[in-house]
């Protein structure tokens, strides 16, 4: 699997994003603070570095983001608001969402350990789709694992979206709604990545 050993907070200034986005709240850089002199970008750079931007946000590769975008084309509604939405429903990054993990890379590998269960059934894939009413639990041999016990006694390191529910006390969550692109922390321009994958 390849991987992108550029110091994240380089990484977020390149796509002017916050760490806290990916759950990095300690994380800064003060490199290059007035910024260099560019030329206006292309409209191809344009597309390419929003595509880049989703890519590095959620962790996955090239591959998995063109299968993404296929599967939202496909989909009623617009292709951005559903590649949006299948990002966003992937077990990795709704275990992020509720708290249970204090960064999407956390919440990916706690999930290909097995620590979670989707409506009491054991699921260690990523990628796997949640749904509505969905329920995401940790499993009982997992509980004291000190990262689930900081969340069970402090609460989630994060705001909980509205479009998910976390019971802290019992380390368990529900997926009420499909998230939008209202939902999103962060700014997308979902519309060029659409243009860059329809080429």
């Amino acid at each position: 699997m390849a991987i992108n050993r550029q110091p994240v907070a380089r990484r977020c200034k390149r796509y002017d994003i916050s760490p806290s986005v990916l759950g990095y709240a300690k994380k800064d850089t003060n490199r290059n603070q007035q910024g260099k002199r560019r030329r206006k970008a292309s409209e191809y750079s344009l597309q390419l570095n929003e595509k880049q931007k989703v890519k590095f946000i959620y962790g996955i590769l090239e591959k998995q983001s063109r299968r993404v975008y296929e599967e939202a084309e496909r989909m009623q509604g617009v292709t951005g608001e559903n590649m949006i939405m299948l990002l966003e429903t992937r077990l990795d990054n709704v275990v992020f969402r509720l708290g249970l993990c204090q960064t999407r890379k956390q919440a990916r590998q706690f999930v290909s350990h097995a620590h979670f269960l989707v409506n009491g059934k054991k699921v260690n894939i990523p990628s796997y789709r949640v749904k509505v009413g969905d329920v995401i639990s940790v499993r009982d041999k997992s509980k004291d694992i000190d990262v689930f016990k900081t969340v069970k006694e402090e609460g989630p390191s994060q705001l909980v979206p509205k479009w998910v529910e976390l019971d802290q006390e019992n380390l368990k969550g529900k997926v009420l709604a499909l998230p939008t692109s209202e939902d999103l922390d962060y700014d997308l321009q979902y519309n060029l990545i659409v243009e860059f994958y329809s080429k």
